[in-house]
C-alpha cells in the first residue's frame, strides 16, 4: 500500500509521453523514486538539486558527447539525481560509452528522446501525477489517524492500532514499552520480541527519533512513542529502507500518537490512586499506623526476599505559586516521571509528592552484594539529573537522602530520619555520597543531642577554637588537615600552602595547647571525631 504513493523512474516509462524514450543506460536503477523533475541546462547546478528529481536537458552547452562531461553525470549521482532524460538531435547527437559506463556503475538511468519532445508536457503530466499522490497520501494519513483515534477509545486499544497498522501495511509490527510490556502482530512474531530489546539496548543513547535498524538479516523501522518528556517505548515494524521512509514514518507516527494517548490514560487513571498512595507514604514515614491489604497493595514486601531503601529527594526549588488545579497536574506528572524512572531500573515505587521534596519508598528483591545493590539506585540518580539537565523538572536541584536496606515496613520512620540526615549533611557540603550507611561517623554524631556534642567538642578542641578567634589564627584547620594527611609534614604544608617552619610553629602551638600526645591513637580518633562534630554543629547553627 506504501509503494502506491510511490513514483518510480520504471512508472514514468509507462507514461504516454515516454512511449518513444528508450533507456539506453543504468536500467538497475529504475526502481528509484521520482519527487520531482527539473529543467537542466547548467554545469553549475550544485544548489538547485535536492535529491530524487529526474533531470530534463537538451544538453544545451554541455557537450555530453565529450568524454569530459563525466564530471557532470557525476555531480548528479552525487546529488542523488533520480536519473536524466536527455532530448537527441538539437545540440546532442549520442552519448559517449564512457558516460554509459559510469551510469551502469551507479545504477543511474539514462533515458533519451530521438525525437523533438515539449519538456514542459514531461512536467506538466508528472508534476499532476506527484502532487495527486500526494494529496492520496495525505487523504490516508487522515482516515489512518482518525482510524487509529477511534481505536485508541475501545478497550485492548494498542493491539487494535497494531492489527490496523498490520492489515494496511502487509507487515509484521510490535509495540515495546519501557515497563519490560510488549504487544505485537501477528503472534508468530513473540520471538522478536527479546532480540528487539537487546538490539534497541545497545543503541547509545537510545533512538529518540524514527530510524532503521538491522535484526537477523532483517530491516525494522522503529519509532519512538513519547509522552511527558519521556520514551515511553518503541513501535517496530519490518520494512525495507527502499520503501517511501517519509509516508511509512508519517503513518507510524501518527499510530505511536494514539498509542501514547492510551497510555497517558492509563497512567492518568493510575495516578487517581496516587493521593491514597501518597497519604499512606506520609502516614508510614511519621510511624502511623496503615491498613495492611491497602499497604501491601502499593508495596509488596510479604516475599522474604524483598527489601526496601527510603529515597528522600529535595528539589530545592523556589516556592511553587501556582493554582491548585495547576499542582495537582505538576504532582501526577512527577508522580509518573518518578514511578516510571524506577521501575526501569528494576525497582517497585510508591511515590509521595510534595512542592519541594518528592519521598520514594523503593521495594527490591535482594540480588547479589549491597554494592550491586547500590548501583541500581546510583543509576536512578543518573537518570534524574538527566531530566535536570533538560529542564523537565522546571528548573530543580535535586539532592539526594537514600536510608539503608531495610525489610521490616514498620520500621520506615527510622529510615525516614536516615534520609533526612543524609540531606542535611549534604545541603551543609560535609559530605558526598548519598548513601546513609556511606556517612561513617556521622551515623554517631546525627543522633547526639546538641548538648553533648558542644561538651564533647569543648572538651577536645576548646583551647584551639578560643586561640583561634583571639588572634585570627587557623590552627584548627591545621590541625584538621595534618589529621587528614596522616601526620605527613611535608603533605600538609602543600595543602596549607605554607612553608615547613611555618607548620612547625602551628604545631608546636597546638601540642602547647592541647598536649602534645595530640597524636598518640586514642587522642587522634577522638580529635578528628570532634572536628566532624564541629563543622556539624555550625551546619545545624546554621540550618
Amino acid at each position: 500500500m506504501v509503494n502506491n504513493f510511490e513514483l518510480t523512474m520504471k512508472d514514468i516509462l509507462q507514461r504516454k509521453i515516454f512511449q518513444h524514450a528508450k533507456v539506453i543506460a543504468g536500467k538497475n536503477g529504475l526502481n528509484k523514486q521520482v519527487r520531482w523533475t527539473h529543467i537542466l541546462e547548467t554545469n553549475q547546478f550544485e544548489s538547485l538539486i535536492n535529491g530524487g528529481e529526474l533531470i530534463l536537458t537538451t544538453g544545451s552547452g554541455l557537450k555530453l558527447e565529450s568524454s569530459t562531461e563525466l564530471t557532470y553525470i557525476q555531480n548528479l549521482i552525487n546529488r542523488h539525481a533520480a536519473g536524466i532524460c536527455i532530448e537527441i538531435g538539437t545540440h546532442v547527437t549520442y552519448i559517449s560509452d564512457e558516460i554509459i559506463e559510469l551510469a551502469d556503475q551507479h545504477q543511474f538511468p539514462i533515458i533519451i528522446f530521438d525525437h523533438f519532445v515539449k519538456f514542459v508536457d514531461i512536467t506538466q503530466d508528472l508534476h499532476s501525477l506527484i502532487i495527486n499522490q500526494h494529496h492520496q497520501m495525505l487523504h490516508q494519513l487522515y482516515e489512518l489517524s482518525t482510524r487509529f483515534n477511534e481505536l485508541s477509545l475501545l478497550p485492548n486499544g494498542i493491539l487494535k492500532i497494531l492489527q490496523e497498522l498490520h492489515t494496511y501495511l502487509k507487515k509484521d509490527i510490535l509495540y515495546l514499552t519501557d515497563e519490560a510490556k510488549a504487544y505485537y502482530y501477528p503472534p508468530k512474531i513473540k520471538y522478536i520480541e527479546e532480540k528487539m530489546r537487546e538490539c534497541l539496548s545497545e543503541y547509545t543513547p537510545s533512538p529518540a527519533k524514527e530510524t532503521f535498524i538491522s535484526l537477523d538479516d532483517k530491516q525494522f523501522a522503529v519509532v519512538p512513542v513519547k509522552g511527558l518528556g519521556q520514551i515511553w517505548g518503541y513501535l517496530c515494524l519490518q520494512a525495507e529502507e527502499s520503501i517511501l521512509k517519509d509516508f511509512l514514518f508519517s503513518i507510524m507516527d501518527r499510530a505511536a500518537l494514539a498509542i501514547a494517548q492510551i497510555m497517558l490514560r492509563n497512567r492518568t487513571v493510575e495516578e487517581r490512586k496516587q493521593n491514597i498512595e501518597d497519604k499512606m507514604v506520609r502516614n508510614l514515614l511519621h510511624g502511623k499506623a496503615c491498613d495492611t491489604d491497602e499497604l501491601q497493595a502499593i508495596i509488596p514486601l510479604s516475599a522474604n526476599s524483598s527489601h526496601y531503601r527510603l529515597v528522600l529527594i529535595q528539589t530545592n526549588q523556589p516556592e511553587i505559586n501556582a493554582m491548585e488545579g495547576d499542582w495537582n497536574e505538576i504532582k501526577l506528572q512527577r508522580s509518573v516521571i518518578f514511578r516510571t524512572l524506577f521501575k526501569q531500573h528494576g525497582l517497585y515505587p510508591a511515590v509521595s509528592v510534595r512542592k519541594n521534596d518528592i519521598a520514594v519508598i523503593a521495594s527490591f528483591k535482594l540480588k547479589g552484594s549491597e554494592t550491586q545493590g547500590r548501583n541500581q539506585f546510583t543509576q536512578v540518580m543518573r537518570s534524574i539529573k538527566k531530566l535536570l539537565a533538560r529542564n523537565i523538572l522546571d528548573g530543580s536541584k535535586c539532592v539526594f537522602g537514600i536510608s539503608r536496606v531495610n525489610q521490616d515496613i514498620n520500621a520506615l520512620a527510622n529510615s525516614y530520619q536516615q534520609a533526612k540526615r543524609v540531606l542535611f549533611l549534604q545541603n551543609a557540603n560535609i559530605i558526598s555520597s548519598a548513601f546513609y550507611e556511606k556517612i561513617g561517623v556521622y551515623q554517631l554524631l546525627l543522633t547526639h543531642q546538641k548538648s553533648h556534642l558542644k561538651l564533647y567538642i569543648d572538651d577536645c578542641l576548646e583551647p584551639l577554637i578560643r586561640y583561634d578567634r583571639e588572634t585570627h589564627s587557623e590552627l584548627l584547620r591545621t590541625l584538621e588537615v595534618y589529621l587528614d594527611c596522616y601526620g605527613s609534614k611535608k603533605e600538609t604544608a602543600e595543602k596549607l600552602f605554607i612553608v615547613r617552619q611555618t607548620l612547625y610553629h602551628r604545631l608546636k602551638k597546638i601540642g602547647e595547647l592541647i598536649g602534645s600526645d595530640f597524636m598518640k591513637p586514642d587522642n587522634r580518633l577522638a580529635l578528628e571525631m570532634a572536628i566532624k562534630a564541629f563543622y556539624m554543629k555550625d551546619a545545624i547553627k546554621n540550618d
